[in-house]
């Protein structure tokens, strides 16, 4: 709920901040998620709570992607090539979720195992 919670902020705010350089944010992402792994074989963070927070960060995170990654394609490309790039990117943003699901499966069970 609490990713939901900010990829719903964050895709309401384009009005409010503009960004340009999405590539920032996904760096972000893999930021956040080394922290996290860093923490399931580490366990540094002291508590749920901070987690919590992380969570709800990564989803800003990825409703500003989204969002202004559409955004940046309705406004720099031209009409000729403007639905063949939001077709590629509705591509790209499917099968990106569906592979981290994919990956997901095999990757709990060796987290799981690490503990």
């Amino acid at each position: 709920m609490l990713y939901q919670a900010g990829v719903f902020a964050s895709r309401s705010s384009l009005r409010c901040c503009h960004i340009r350089f999405t590539w920032a944010l996904a760096l972000l992402q893999c930021l956040n998620l080394a922290f996290l792994l860093a923490d399931v074989w580490l366990s540094f963070l002291p508590s749920i709570y901070l987690v919590f927070l992380i969570i709800l960060f990564e989803g800003l995170l990825g409703g500003a992607a989204y969002v202004n990654t559409f955004y940046n394609i309705a406004q720099e490309t031209t009409d000729k090539h403007r639905e063949f790039a939001m077709a590629a990117a509705c591509i790209s943003d499917t099968l990106g979720i569906s592979l981290s699901g994919i990956l997901a499966l095999p990757l709990h069970d060796f987290l799981c195992h690490l503990s």
